[in-house]
């Protein structure tokens, strides 16, 4: 069974319910402990992302709005107000561990666009390498959809996708999931372990029940379906107490979803499946390259057949045509036009702008 001790890349949904209470406002003690938790998962060597809900219930507050249901203009004015809020607690709870923090606000679609979607990974990607916790939420200043409150478990587990997270915890109100809702069924059975998602398991599922948070156990099912498939091994375990992960980690009750395979796994066949845009020809060294493990440099590059944007699939093919593998290139063909066989650090003379160092990378790459 997976457990957090066992992970290398954690990401962790907080829902509103957890973080604000509807009378008196932010739970800082719940944060400063939260933060404690965080810093000795990092003092692991583990990577902490943060999905986490908020802004809308901190900015309704110090808008008047009430408790009742708000209008969309209301919920986007409100999440514009308390998303700052929202920002400088973290930063605040985090600092003191030594701990820089960094806002990334997405939409779903971000993970849908295959540029966006690279542009995504790549920041987080930089953010991680440099030692920063992201903490992650959905743009709901902008969207257009109906804004629910706290439904961040699909987000969170694209989130732990877009990363290649091998660890995802949904802090809750409830302790994992049962065959019916405990509250209303003293009979109900607790799931320690879910090897996998059935049809009935989907119909034990219920809707949420706290007044900040909407997404209940159907859409925490969603996350795990999304997660595992990817290789990610997901947990849903009870998040009200102080300290939640070191409980989690110290044998908490949870329910543990198994991942079906592992993150690189899931990414390479996922990539396999596509059908190429275009044609990058490489050179004999660069062959020699892909096959150790390496990224495909500009250096390398011969030639390139075809139009295709930033993000699209494109077939490699060693100097004598044949087939190496297929990879998603980091440059445009009209950009890689500009820069194939340049050094790395001579193409923003050519582009009038930074480029990336590679043109594929490995992680995106199938040989």
């Amino acid at each position: 069974m997976a457990t957090l001790s066992h992970a290398r890349r954690l990401v962790v949904k907080i829902g509103s319910a957890l973080l604000v209470d509807q009378a008196t406002g932010l739970r800082s003690d719940w944060l400063q402990a939260l933060a404690a938790d965080v810093a000795r998962l990092r003092g692991q060597g583990k990577d902490v992302i943060l999905v986490s809900s908020g802004s809308i219930a901190l900015g309704r507050r110090v808008l008047g709005l009430g408790t009742g249901v708000l209008a969309l203009e209301q919920s986007q004015a409100a999440a514009a107000v308390g998303q700052i809020r929202l920002a400088r607690a973290y930063e605040e709870a985090l600092a003191p561990h030594g701990i820089n923090t960094a806002q990334v606000l997405v939409t779903l679609e971000d993970s849908e666009n295959r540029k966006r979607y690279l542009n995504s990974r790549a920041t987080m990607e930089t953010l991680l390498g440099l030692g920063v916790t992201p903490i992650v939420n959905e743009n709901d200043t902008v969207a257009t959809d109906e804004i629910r409150y706290g439904d961040n478990d699909r987000l969170a587990a694209q989130v732990a996708v877009t990363t290649g997270a091998d660890c995802l915890v949904l802090l809750s109100d409830v302790d994992g999931l049962y065959t019916a809702n405990p509250n209303m069924n003293a009979d109900a059975q607790h799931y320690d372990v879910v090897d996998e998602i059935t049809p009935e398991i989907e119909g034990q599922a219920g809707d949420a029940a706290s007044g900040l948070s909407k997404g209940g156990m159907k859409t925490k099912l969603i996350a795990a379906k999304l997660a595992t498939e990817a290789g990610c091994a997901m947990a849903i375990t009870l998040g009200t107490p102080l300290n939640p992960l070191n409980a989690l980690e110290n044998g908490a009750r949870a329910t543990w979803f198994t991942a079906q395979t592992n993150p690189k796994a899931a990414r390479k066949r996922w990539i396999a499946a596509m059908k190429p845009q275009a044609r990058v020809v490489v050179d004999a060294g660069a062959v020699e390259a892909l096959r150790g493990g390496k990224s495909l440099l500009p250096i390398g590059i011969s030639a390139i057949d075809g139009s295709y944007g930033r993000g699209d699939p494109v077939a490699i093919l060693g100097p004598d045509g044949a087939s190496l593998g297929l990879g998603l290139a980091r440059y445009s063909s009209t950009e890689a036009q500009q820069i194939k066989g340049l050094r790395s650090q001579d193409i923003a003379a050519v582009l009038g702008y930074e480029g990336r160092s590679v043109f594929i990378h490995r992680d995106d790459m199938v040989i």
